[in-house]
């Protein structure tokens, strides 16, 4: 739930701080007084769209606070996301709008918008008094019902969503199959020359690396030659200017003395090691020098070799994997263009087979739809005849369109309501009016609110377009559901506000030559004078409040059953 909001320096507002309790939390206030600011500083938190023009003139930012405590799924969900709560369940989003940008922030991480908005689905919902006009767009009533429906439609629709993408990669696959024949032809001759010349070639995996150091070492024999010559004499024996030659002397000259002294002997040791090292190393390189020659036929084959590798490099890839990747692919496209007509007709098939199976499992879809809307139609008629509907009908029609496949099934939903009696069944969008719409709005919150795991609720000012009987039917609802939510509401209505469990009073008052909003919880007098003011007018007279009494009394009557 909302524990807390925090707001600095936003439009009217200097610095607030609200705390939010359970139950039902009203917020009321003279017309002009900054209510509508409360629920948009909610909204900027959240990642609404920011207006410089927001900051409080002379700042040089505006600030949004939002503490949640959240429990097991959202904390669960929230996890999936990479948020990652306090110990105590205490989650921070904060927000600080600049001039030139804004910085949002989640648990003291930066993010963006788009993060925020995923977050703020999980952790409250915002009923603006604009919103219910989306109960008037079709698309929305298959998304509410299959919001109702629950897991078995959520797993339904994933794999139709799969199924449905696997028929359309097909069907994109025959299209692309549909070109006409010259052109097949055309493709299947430059793809039979292709393999043929990386065939002909015979090539070898790594060949290439070995051919060119081969090559290197051909087109530079004549300067290893030398190199490797002045090294065998250098390091050689009986030329007289070898290091072998001296080693040999000096091992002489110590055999000579070494029987005198054990440390003498050791050092003739470790000397004859070397010689014999030495002598290994020149009988090696006296072996390499016999190897270096190359005749002329050895070097134009290693030559022509390797060009051939490099042209065939310079069409079909950088090395010979790739080459060899190329061909077998090569291979594969063209046995499929010289049994065109067999690939096309299996194509066809798993086409018809993925159809077939995408049909099904719309079917099983469509009957939970159907299932379902029954319960969500029977639940709403009833929720709507405790809101002062006294002679509604309504009706979900599933109506299913095997030849309108698409990724979320193939039937259109259509909420049907009769609100007059001796009146057909209509279209939602040619019947209700504002008010009614309002209703049928809180009805959908108050049957799909334990459908989901979130806890708070805000209603802004929802309750536009009623008044006597049917305010005090909202009234009672939202106190229904405010038995088991967070609800956050503003509202006109004395009905509704007599229902708080707590109570907030937003005013506009000169403070230093400055207009400035406040926000306060009041007390159980404050509470009444609000009603009465609500009931009476500017004027709180004797009457006012003993109505705002009478009002209270009932409303704790109603919460009670």
């Amino acid at each position: 739930m909302l524990l807390s909001l925090h707001v600095k320096n936003l439009a009217l507002i200097d610095e607030e701080e609200v705390s939010f309790e359970e139950g039902l939390n009203i917020l009321t206030g003279e017309t002009g007084a900054g209510k509508s600011i409360v629920i948009g500083s909610v909204n900027l938190a959240l990642g609404a769209k920011a207006d410089k023009d927001l900051i409080r003139t002379g700042a040089e930012y505006a600030l949004v606070e939002l503490v949640f405590q959240v429990h097991g799924e959202q904390e669960k969900r929230l996890k999936e996301l990479d948020f990652f709560p306090e110990e105590d369940g205490t989650l921070i989003i904060q927000r600080k709008i600049m001039p030139s940008r804004s910085v949002c922030k989640v648990c003291g991480e930066t993010v963006g918008t788009k993060q925020l908005k995923e977050i703020a689905e999980i952790l409250i919902d915002i009923h603006g008094q604009h919103e219910h006009q989306t109960l008037l767009q079709k698309k929305k009533h298959k998304e509410i019902l299959d919001d109702f429906a629950g897991a078995h439609a959520f797993d339904l629709k994933n794999k139709i969503r799969e199924s449905y993408k696997e028929l359309t990669s097909l069907q994109k696959e025959l299209e692309e199959t549909a070109g006409d024949e010259t052109a097949r032809e055309k493709e299947a001759a430059l793809l039979g020359f292709e393999v043929k010349e990386i065939g002909d070639a015979n090539l070898v995996s790594g060949e290439d690396e070995d051919l060119e150091q081969l090559y290197r070492k051909m087109v530079n024999s004549r300067k290893i030659k030398e190199s490797v010559s002045d090294a065998y004499r250098m390091t050689g024996y009986g030329m007289g200017e070898g290091a072998g030659e001296f080693l040999g002397r000096a091992l002489r000259e110590l055999k000579n003395v070494s029987s005198y002294d054990n440390d003498l002997a050791e050092l003739e040791a470790q000397l004859q090691d070397i010689d014999n090292l030495l002598n290994d190393f020149n009988r090696a390189i006296s072996g390499y020098m016999e190897e270096l020659e190359f005749d002329g036929e050895d070097f134009a084959r290693t030559e022509e070799r390797l060009n051939l590798i490099n042209h065939l490099k310079s069409k079909y890839g950088n090395d010979i994997d790739e080459i060899l990747a190329y061909k077998a692919q090569g291979e594969e496209r063209l046995d499929l263009l010289e049994n065109y007509e067999a690939y096309r007709m299996e194509i066809l098939q798993r086409i018809e087979g993925e159809k077939n199976s995408l049909l099904e499992l719309c079917g099983q879809l469509s009957d939970v739809r159907k299932k379902k809307a029954k319960e969500l139609g029977k639940l709403l008629k009833q929720a709507l005849l405790e809101l002062n509907f006294e002679e509604v009908r309504f009706e979900i029609q599933v109506r299913p369109y095997p030849d309108a496949l698409a990724s979320d099934g193939y039937d259109d939903v259509e909420f049907m309501i009769s609100t007059n009696k001796g009146e057909k069944l209509k279209p939602l969008s040619q019947v209700a009016s504002g008010g009614e719409l309002s209703r049928i709005m809180l009805a959908f919150k108050t049957v799909l609110a334990d459908k989901d795991d979130i806890q708070t609720l805000i209603f802004d000012e929802i309750d536009t377009g009623i008044s006597g009987k049917t305010a005090w039917r909202v009234s009672e609802k939202m106190g229904i559901l405010g038995r088991n939510h967070q609800i956050i509401c503003i509202t006109h209505l004395p009905q509704i506000a007599a229902m708080s469990d707590v109570h907030f009073l937003i005013e506009k008052s000169a403070k230093k030559e400055r207009t400035v909003t406040t926000i306060r919880k009041i007390s159980e007098e404050d509470d009444l004078r609000e009603l009465a003011r609500m009931l009476g007018g500017a004027e709180i007279t004797q009457a006012a409040l003993q109505n705002a009494k009478e009002m209270k009394e009932l409303a704790r009557n109603t919460k009670q059953y």
